[in-house]
């Protein structure tokens, strides 16, 4: 059994993994617990192969993940602060390279370090109340945990300059139009959806969403020469795999295929 007082809740259906950021009472604010827990099962997913998408959510109605808990933030020092940064950081890779796709259902507000989780997830669908900011220069900071970087990629440079120097919020329709979710969502059909499209991809094969990731992700740090060599290697190397024949099978003979990812 779950404690209620754990950072996290975990759920299982089948080959989709659901995991909730458990602080409703603080807008589910990272807490370092909460970003070692966050580390540790994703560290888990990287290793299983049974997992086949995950959806990442907040517990509650008000928000997906309302940023660093500033309380634990104004204790820190410039050694210390650096220390969190990584860490931050750390989860983030975590979550974006963890081999299956990660669905963000965003039930409301997603600041600062709440925001650059979403940022980390693969696809990201938002309530209709979700609210997006990284306001850390109001605070005298910036964002922390790869939201410079990955906003910038997400948006375009100027778009995610304004949001950051100003601080404002986007709506979730404002995040829509910016291209920094997938689609908006009613909030009561936001884990619905988020699990129907969980269940849509985990029927497929699971080495080739793995290399479709690897493709994107990876390729997107690189030089297009580059990503492009990276999208010809993962190609060829699916032609190694039982999935592969499976798939190619399957579509010939006019049958559903049975990935086993193999």
């Amino acid at each position: 059994m779950v404690l209620a007082s754990s950072p996290l809740i975990n759920e299982r259906r089948d080959s989709l993994a659901i995991i909730h950021l458990n602080r409703p009472d603080k807008l589910n604010a990272l807490s370092r617990e909460m970003l070692l827990a966050l580390s540790d099962a994703f560290k888990t997913i990287a290793k299983e192969s049974e997992t086949r998408a995950v959806i990442l959510t907040g517990s509650g109605e008000r928000a997906f993940c309302a940023g660093t808990d500033i309380g634990e933030l104004k204790e820190q020092n410039q050694s210390t602060a650096r220390e969190i940064a990584r860490c931050g950081q750390e989860v983030c890779e975590q979550i974006e390279g963890c081999g299956v796709p990660v669905i963000a259902a965003i039930n409301g507000l997603a600041a600062g370090g709440g925001c650059e989780v979403a940022l980390a997830c693969h696809i990201r669908f938002a309530s209709s109340n979700a609210r997006f900011s990284l306001p850390e220069t109001k605070l005298g900071l910036i964002p922390g945990y790869g939201g410079t970087q990955r906003l910038a990629r997400e948006i375009g440079q100027g778009r995610a300059l304004e949001l950051m120097l100003t601080g404002r919020t986007l709506s979730a329709v404002e995040s829509l139009e910016h291209g920094l979710v997938n689609r908006i969502i009613d909030p009561l059909a936001l884990l619905p959806e988020s699990e129907l499209l969980g269940g849509e991809i985990a029927r497929l094969a699971p080495l080739a969403i793995r290399a479709c990731l690897q493709a994107v992700t990876g390729g997107m740090r690189l030089p297009l020469v580059e990503g492009l060599a990276l999208e010809a290697e993962l190609f060829a190397g699916l032609f190694a795999t039982q999935d592969m024949r499976e798939g190619t099978n399957a579509f010939l003979e006019k049958r559903a295929p049975v990935f086993k990812g193999t």
